[in-house]
């Protein structure tokens, strides 16, 4: 093995990309436009929902629980008759309505217990689950402090103090735009070391290279350099201005743990797409196989869902994907500013799990290689 084959080779990758304009603009926008739109879209929040209300008590109390709803959690509430009320949710035009009965105001004073009717559009899930509990607080709190005449709570004996800790605003982009960015790194990485191998396939050039004295390690190692510097550095131009500089999110950590990190899992990730692309025939097949592969990698990582909340058999397996370490490890350096004495242990896995894909990898290529002969 010479280390100027591999360098030289490496080059070699690196011209051939910055002749690609499709895949040059497939950077651009994995580390820039998807992270914006990543971190500005989560959904975990109620976000203008639209609320309709039947009024049909025409009270202070019930002008004041329409006044209670409010952007940006919903929409300016609108007052519609009875009849309106299913058309209106038929037609999907709105996904929450509030019936408030007549009487409604002379019950609660009177001392009564009267009902108000919700009804919600479940197929907006994701707004009906959380939309629903909003509005029980809020009628109730109105409802309660109306009775009251004035705004108090029961004095309880224990009083809880709440502190939000790393993401104190409860930002939904902090957390967005991170995990966006550690999705792009596995994903782009997968697929420029993949499409790479396999551009030198249909071009015939793999032919070309295996009358040179070159390896086949000597092959795969420049490619998967090559890939991971670009992706490497698309990820701390993406981490400085877009989440840093655009989306105004603080890093607690230190960046330069972050990207040893992501370095690591590169090693994994490229060596997995030459894998893939080994197994493909052509950028279709690939591109299928890539779906099949980044979708688990992404949804099971705990970036999107706690693992704790995963099945036990879910939980082992995809302690196997360097995902799930790189997760784990992105999450306790740049939210809570962990150091390499307590991220230690994914390190260790991330190479482990990196030489693993490697070597299998590397089997792979040679076997593939050994057919074109």
């Amino acid at each position: 093995m010479r280390l100027s084959n591999i360098v030289h080779l490496g080059v070699k990758e690196l011209r051939s990309l910055g002749r690609d304009p499709i895949m040059l603009v497939l950077i651009v926008y994995a580390f820039t436009f998807a992270i914006y739109t990543a971190a500005e879209t989560m959904p975990e929040t109620l976000n203008k929902a639209p609320i309709a209300i039947v009024d049909e008590d025409r009270s202070a109390l019930s002008t004041r629980l329409v006044a209670a709803f409010y952007p940006p959690y919903f929409t300016p509430p609108l007052l519609i008759s009875r009849a309106e009320m299913d058309k209106r949710m038929d037609e999907g035009m709105t996904t929450f309505a509030l019936d408030i009965p007549p009487n409604f105001q002379r019950d609660v004073l009177a001392g009564r217990k009267p009902d108000v009717q919700l009804n919600v559009d479940a197929t907006r899930i994701s707004q009906a689950f959380t939309g629903a509990g909003y509005i029980e607080t809020i009628v109730a709190t109105e409802v309660a402090a109306f009775a009251r005449r004035y705004r108090s709570e029961t004095v309880l004996p224990v009083d809880l103090a709440l502190r939000a800790r790393f993401n104190p605003s409860l930002n939904k982009a902090w957390f967005g735009s991170v995990i966006e960015v550690i999705n792009q790194v596995t994903l782009l990485s997968i697929i420029l070391t993949g499409a790479a191998l396999i551009r030198e396939r249909e071009h015939g050039t793999v032919e070309h290279l295996l009358v040179m004295p070159i390896t086949p390690f000597e092959i795969m190692a420049s490619k998967i350099w090559s890939m991971a510097l670009v992706v490497l550095l698309a990820d701390a131009a993406s981490l400085i201005f877009v989440v840093q500089g655009l989306l105004k999110v603080p890093i607690e950590g230190s960046i330069l743990l972050f990207l040893a990190a992501a370095a690591v899992t590169l090693f994994a990730t490229t060596s997995l797409g030459i894998f893939l692309a080994t197994a493909a025939r052509s950028m279709p097949q690939f591109a299928l196989l890539v779906i099949l592969i980044i979708l688990p990698l992404e949804m099971l990582s705990g970036g999107f869902t706690p693992r704790e909340s995963m099945p036990v058999v879910v939980r082992d397996v995809m302690l196997a994907a360097p995902t799930t370490h790189f997760v784990s490890l992105a999450q306790a350096v740049l939210f809570r500013g962990a150091g390499i004495s307590v991220v230690w242990p994914q390190f260790v896995a991330l190479i482990a799990i990196g030489a693993a894909f490697f070597t299998v990898a590397l089997l792979r290529f040679r076997q593939a290689i050994s057919q074109m002969v």
